[in-house]
């Protein structure tokens, strides 16, 4: 039988979707599973971006341009100047999804042993990516016990070498929900200005912002405008994870013309996508509004009823629509794995993702799940009494 490849091998498991066949078996056996393993909101999809769906009438589905169609690329730049980020057309490459921008980032500016340096808990992605590209992660722990702020610049120094190439960040932050303040992204700008770093900086969730302080873009951040790299994507604001359409925007040519033979090797992104994306832009801002204050009230339902739990620890997250809680559990790769499997209350379970797959250091994370509050709130209030009961039997076995 032929050998697999050790890049393969070594492709860290989704710590979000590694439990589904266990999902899938309780529900063959007719339990109810509360999804908070995922970031898939249940908020409706706006009725502009359905509508344009609905009218589609081409006589053939084409192959668009590589680098995205140029009528999203100019309306997206609008968008972009909402939020004070000085984006224009030439700056926009499309992509499928958040995660191909991350991974052609990666492979555009990023050589075989190359190092990235990574603030952990982080998305699984960004460490899958990195070893696709043959890149070295070096991650720097940051701590539930001060909310996952950033750590200090003095941390990320002792980690930089000769073959440190970049910093990627995700602000607000999947999975801990923090948002970076402005005297944080400050300290990257010194040490990405400092060491001539790329800043990868994933801001998908930017409408979700839940302070009354400015949210700070790395485009915002002066005098490092060739280093960054931002990603976006459209899946989470618009609620059309599906759809598979995301960005890559920076405003370093080279870096663009480097990826654009990714994306060209890879042909076009999605057409139908790109066209329910464009017209999602006209999404109203009262839907905005109303999806912004739907969450912020889940996350205030979430945390507060999970810190009345006895053991359970959750900071209260800024943004995004993510927690990482600490719960009275010794391997909580294990005790999610039994409420999937050995538990239910009343015909009804929990998944969650075990936030050790969210670590590259194996004694991180242990007792700590990220929870996503993507659903509403009597579902939540049903999901923490499950998980109340599940931790109670668990403690009890």
């Amino acid at each position: 039988m032929p050998i697999i490849s050790l890049r393969g091998a070594g492709m860290p498991a989704s710590p979000i979707r590694k439990l589904v066949p266990l999902a899938n078996k309780a529900k063959s056996e007719g339990i109810k599973v509360y999804h908070l393993n995922i970031g898939q909101p249940d908020i409706p999809t706006p009725e502009v971006a359905l509508d344009a769906m609905r009218r589609i009438d081409r006589k053939i589905l084409e192959y668009g341009p590589s680098e995205g169609l140029l009528s999203f690329r100019r309306k997206l730049t609008h968008y972009y100047h909402k939020f004070n980020i000085p984006a224009e057309t030439e700056d926009i490459i499309i992509t499928s999804g958040g995660s191909e921008a991350v991974n052609f980032s990666f492979m555009a500016c990023l050589d075989p042993g190359d190092e990235i340096i990574i603030p952990e808990p982080a998305y699984a992605n960004y460490m899958a990516f990195a070893i696709s590209c043959g890149a070295v992660i070096k991650t720097l722990p940051s701590s539930i016990e001060d909310g996952f702020a950033l750590p200090s610049l003095d941390k990320f120094e002792a980690l930089i070498t000769p073959k440190t190439k970049a910093i990627m960040i995700c602000n607000p932050n999947n999975p801990t929900g923090y948002l970076y303040t402005r005297e944080e992204m400050n300290r990257l700008r010194d040490l990405v200005r400092k060491y001539d770093l790329f800043l990868f900086s994933d801001e998908v969730y930017r409408e979700f912002c839940y302070t009354g302080a400015p949210y700070i873009s790395a485009f915002h951040l002066e005098g490092i405008e060739q280093n960054v790299v931002l990603v976006d994507s459209v899946s989470k604001r618009y609620s059309e994870c599906g759809i598979r359409v995301g960005a890559l925007i920076t405003k370093n040519k080279q870096v663009r013309e480097n990826v654009m033979k990714w994306c060209q090797a890879r042909l076009s992104p999605p057409l139908v996508g790109q066209i329910i994306a464009e017209a999602s832009l006209d999404t109203s801002e009262e839907y905005m509004l109303s999806v912004y204050n739907e969450y912020l009230q889940r996350r205030n339902f979430l945390v507060d009823r999970l810190n009345r739990i006895p053991g359970c620890y959750s900071p209260i997250p800024m943004g995004a629509f993510y927690t990482v809680a600490r719960l009275p559990v010794d391997d909580t790769d294990k005790f999610c794995a039994w409420c999937l499997s050995d538990f239910s209350y009343e015909g009804q379970t929990i998944m969650m993702a075990p936030a050790s797959g969210f670590y590259t250091t194996p004694e991180n994370g242990r007792d700590e799940v990220r929870l996503a509050y993507v659903l509403n709130k009597e579902d939540l209030a049903k999901a923490l009494t499950v998980l109340e009961k599940a931790l109670a039997a668990y403690a009890a076995r």
